[in-house]
């Protein structure tokens, strides 16, 4: 497979909805938005998110693969900071090399924006916590009962990369 990355542009948005919609229906749990509320949303919507947040697409052999976005905290007492969020890569391009590419195009991204990467993920999400592991993300903190999905509850783990 051959991997290629790069910031998604509106022109990305039907790709982009197509992928995120398959990421909230398989894995609601990984995600705080639902499916139902992403899918209701019209394909402007998700173009002017593209325009609005930096957001990387993974893609192998030509298709969208995978993305992640980041967007720097605006408040003046924290704009040091920057969430990588919406991580999703589809279950065929795990384990390729995908994930750490485009995770690592956000850093990069971000490295002189921010001092700080943030990410939230949940516990029970083995996978994730040792992939954001691998890629130098720490935990800092913990919150218990985070999501609830019917009635499951999830606890979201909070990390940290210091890019500076």
């Amino acid at each position: 497979m051959e991997i290629t990355v790069r910031r998604l542009t509106a022109d990305d948005a039907q790709a982009f909805r197509a992928l995120r919609l398959e990421a909230l229906e398989h894995f609601p749990e990984a995600f705080q938005s639902t499916y139902e509320s992403a899918a209701d949303l019209p394909l402007d919507a998700y173009a002017q998110r593209l325009r609005q947040y930096a957001v990387f697409g993974g893609f192998g052999d030509g298709e969208l693969c995978g993305f992640v976005g980041f967007h720097p905290l605006k408040n003046p007492k924290i704009r040091h900071k920057g969430i990588l969020w919406g991580m999703y890569v589809k279950p065929a391009a795990r384990g390729t090399g995908l994930a750490e590419a485009i995770v690592e195009s956000v850093v990069e991204h971000a490295r002189g924006r921010v001092e700080q990467l943030l990410l939230s993920i949940i516990t029970d999400n083995e996978r994730a916590r040792r992939f954001y592991e691998k890629m130098g993300f720490e935990a800092y903190g913990l919150e218990r009962h985070a999501l609830k999905i019917g009635e499951k509850y999830y606890d979201e783990e909070f990390r940290v990369k210091f890019l500076k």
